[in-house]
């Protein structure tokens, strides 16, 4: 009841807030582009040159209007993006003029590469018309392809999600063209809408220009999609039975040389999706494989807190974007509250736990948005049990981009009884906020029970954020109680107070070799229950330098204290003791422009740590001698002392990725750590046929350093093959 008072105070608090920002939103003439239908039968040859017929009838949407370097300017190379329409799909044809075509910055064919650093096309789709979700699909002159989901309001992308579509690139004496194709049973999307929200970004990497045809402001991003166009005419998509049913049969062998036998293993399974409508999409999946995702990264934990890893798994990245709660809960790899953590599912302890049954379903009903996941785990021994996992979340779209929502979860991995959770969240978002500007006011609360769990199981917080190119300013607030522990969530840290006030100010000089200067102040306070503090840390960047060739330098200033209840491990035999530390970090770093061949990153933080030094250095390199070849290396040497003893910590990656096409392609990641002594390879061919038929090799090999020689440890070897029957 107290929490609940707290949280209609802070909403009453900002209740006029919101009246007098919402005066301050207006209707502007938005950018509209209408689809040219073409007929089911019409012949398309998905090939990039886009000399099917009906791409010379199809007018192209309109210019697109320069962004970076100089807003609102016209672009310096002309591109053309036709849309064209069938009653099962939507095409994309792309023409990128470029006076420079030798210059054009392409250097991969690899799935879902992220593309920066390279020329490329992105174009965003809003299939609910609701300003707040939808698809991303890029493709770069190697026709290399790369899709996302919107998530967090906008600001970022979930670029683990892969759907169905296709896409190819050509390069021409005049610059390079595109055709995408779409089907539509890869999307969601309201039943009845004749248009759709939509935006297009060209990347210029010689020049380091982006171009957008709708909102070519430097406060929006692409992702911004309440800030897209239209896309006009859609014609009412055939679903046809709205059925996709994709088997798969997977043969493992595996040789632990600490076991004498050889495993070998055959498993059949099945995904089915169901479209019902469009607007809802539901999935059963039976005996869920994962056996072609990466592996994790090794990454050094100099803290006393667990790391965060990001689902990699296509399965719980179906509708992810649905799960997402709340505003504030933390920052790129740093997490403070995951209500809902879909890797606390088949996952315990590093052991992958088989799933028997899945079912899921997401989608939307009038201005309600909502998904349901429910997973039945089959028993290990000494592990867990067999378990139900089950996991709703809802929100109903309020006004142009604001919502209010819920989340629920039952079910303990580990088998414990009564275990659930459930919270509300509230997001105020505008985009129109003195005119252009983007403002949110978010606020949540979280109530969990688990077996034997105390009477503080609840948690709540609420941001304030104004991100913006020139000013870019968060509050976040947060109390987790001391027994705020879901059994599916992710809480690295209880029993706390937290407060963030994030400041960036980033002017853009005009001189010739400067391009934009980041100025940088991070604060965060964790204080106890009763007000003692905890920690607090002051990231300061007095110097970040972008410069018009790309590269940057930045100096840093990190004083921070934190008082330690116990003592943690740094690495084997080096711990450092309770009590209260305070020391000031220092970090430099230069990296160099993506847009070459060879490209460096160099980062070296140093000075003191708690009662003793640090030293932390990492380099990466990434030498991309053709589009069919890419090889990285990575590296991380953490040296030091404290009064316990030396600290001696390194890490070393590297990857060797071959692409003999867009859709055929080897994959290679090698690891190493001296805490483990172990070198770990990955390695996993991929080919993909008209983006129905998939054949995965996955070859996993470890081996232990033992100083004289790397002895064998683990062969493993799969197998997979599915394929997407669409009826």
């Amino acid at each position: 009841m107290k929490k609940t008072l707290i949280l209609s105070l802070v909403l009453l608090l900002f209740s006029p807030l919101f009246i007098r920002i919402r005066a301050q939103e207006k209707d502007t003439s938005m950018l509209s582009a209408e689809v040219f239908f073409i007929p089911d039968n019409s012949s398309f040859k998905l090939d990039g040159l886009m000399d099917e017929s009906f791409w010379d009838k199809t007018i192209p949407i309109g210019p697109l209007t320069m962004v970076e370097p100089q807003e609102g300017v016209s672009p310096s190379e002309r591109t053309e993006v036709r849309v064209a329409a069938s009653s099962d799909a939507i095409y994309f044809g792309i023409t990128c003029y470029d006076s420079r075509p030798d210059k054009i910055v392409s250097y991969t064919m690899q799935r879902d590469a992220r593309l920066r650093g390279e020329d490329h096309i992105k174009v965003v789709l809003d299939t609910f018309l609701n300003g707040r979700t939808g698809y991303i699909f890029a493709v770069n002159p190697n026709g290399a392809r790369y899709d996302a989901l919107i998530e967090r309001e906008g600001e970022g992308e979930n670029q683990q999600w892969d759907g169905i579509w296709e896409a190819a690139a050509r390069l021409f004496e005049q610059g390079w063209s595109a055709e995408i194709y779409i089907p539509a049973k890869t999307l969601r999307f309201g039943t009845g809408l004749t248009q759709w929200g939509f935006n297009v970004e060209r990347r210029i990497e010689r020049l380091l220009e982006t171009d957008r045809w709708a909102s070519p402001n430097r406060n929006y991003r692409v992702s911004h999609i309440s800030q897209g166009g239209r896309l006009t005419a859609l014609p009412a998509f055939k679903q046809g039975m709205g059925l996709t049913v994709r088997p798969y049969v997977l043969a493992s062998r595996s040789h632990d040389n600490s076991e004498s036998s050889i495993k070998r293993n055959f498993e059949p399974g099945l995904d089915v999706m169901k479209n019902f409508g469009g607007n809802v999409t539901g999935l059963l999946s039976i005996n869920t494989d994962f056996a072609e995702t990466e592996v994790d990264t090794r990454r050094v934990n100099l803290t006393r807190f667990p790391l965060f890893f990001p689902e990699k798994r296509t399965f719980f990245l179906e509708g992810s974007d649905i799960f997402n709660f709340g505003l504030g809960m933390g920052f790129h790899h740093s997490r403070d509250i995951v209500p809902f953590f879909s890797r606390r599912i088949g996952l315990i302890e590093g052991h992958a736990v088989p799933l028997d049954l899945s079912v899921k379903a997401t989608g939307s009903l009038g201005r309600f948005n909502f998904g349901v996941l429910d997973t039945v785990t089959r028993p290990v021994d000494g592990l867990a049990p067999r378990t139900n996992l089950f996991a709703a979340r809802g929100f109903q779209n309020l006004w142009a981009e604001s919502k209010l929502g819920f989340i629920v979860t039952a079910g303990d991995p580990l088998g414990g009884e009564q275990s659930w959770m459930t919270g509300l969240d509230f997001v105020y978002k505008t985009s129109r906020f003195q005119g252009d500007k983007n403002f949110l006011i978010g606020v949540w609360g979280l109530v969990n029970n688990r077996e034997g769990s105390g009477s503080d199981c609840s948690a709540f917080g609420f941001e304030i954020d104004f991100p913006n190119d020139l000013w870019d300013i968060a509050l976040t607030g947060k109390r987790i109680g001391e027994d705020f522990d879901p059994a599916m969530g992710f809480v690295p840290w209880k029993g706390i107070y937290k407060y963030n006030i994030n400041i960036a100010y980033r002017p853009r000089p005009k001189l010739s070799w400067l391009r934009q200067i980041w100025y940088e102040l991070f604060a965060s306070m964790v204080t106890d229950l009763d007000g003692q503090p905890f920690q607090w840390r002051i990231f300061t960047a007095p110097i970040n330098w972008h410069f018009e060739s790309g590269d940057r330098v930045e100096f840093n200033l990190v004083p921070q204290m934190e008082r330690l209840p116990y003592s943690f491990e740094l690495s084997p035999g080096v711990s450092v003791d309770e009590g209260k530390y305070q020391w000031m970090r220092y970090r430099l770093e230069y990296s160099s422009a993506s847009k070459r061949r060879i490209r460096t990153k160099l980062t070296w933080w140093f000075g003191s740590f708690y009662d003793g030094h640090m030293n932390q250095c990492q380099g990466e390199l990434a030498w991309r001698p053709s589009h069919r070849i890419n090889l990285a290396l990575e590296g991380e040497w953490n040296f030091g002392s404290v009064p316990s003893g030396d600290v001696d910590i390194r890490l070393v990656q590297s990857r060797i990725n071959l692409f003999f096409s867009p859709n055929f392609q080897i994959l290679s990641f090698f690891q190493y750590d001296n805490l483990t002594k172990s070198l770990g390879m990955n390695t996993r061919l991929r080919w993909t046929y008209r983006s129905l038929l998939d054949v995965f090799l996955v070859y996993n090999r470890n081996w232990l350093d033992t100083e004289r020689t790397l002895l064998p440890q683990l062969n493993q070897f799969f197998i997979k093959i599915q394929y997407s029957w669409r009826m």
